[in-house]
């Protein structure tokens, strides 16, 4: 069976979406592609940009569901990855 690739959608909150300059996009990976290795597959499609910083503050969610250990989920093709950026209130 030939390497086939899998669609995902990423949806980019506060500053990630201000520093890729989309709200969302759909994202080719390969097959057994976990989810630690989002961040260099973005950081590398918007090298121009800090999105490596924020990403390095950043939560995900996968399917909505927050994810604790990102090492641990492999993307399957249609998931939906939310990049949750940290909030500051008062």
């Amino acid at each position: 069976m030939s390497e086939s690739k899998r669609t995902i959608t990423v949806l980019y909150f506060a500053a990630a979406s201000s520093a890729t300059g989309v709200a969302q996009e759909d994202i080719l990976i390969p097959n057994n592609f976990k989810l630690s290795e989002l961040s260099m597959l973005l950081v590398s499609r918007y090298a121009e940009s800090d999105l490596e910083d924020i990403l390095n503050t950043s939560n995900w969610s996968v399917n909505l569901e927050m994810v604790d250990d990102p090492k641990q989920v492999v993307l399957e093709d249609g998931d939906e990855v939310g990049v949750i950026c940290p909030v500051s209130g008062g």
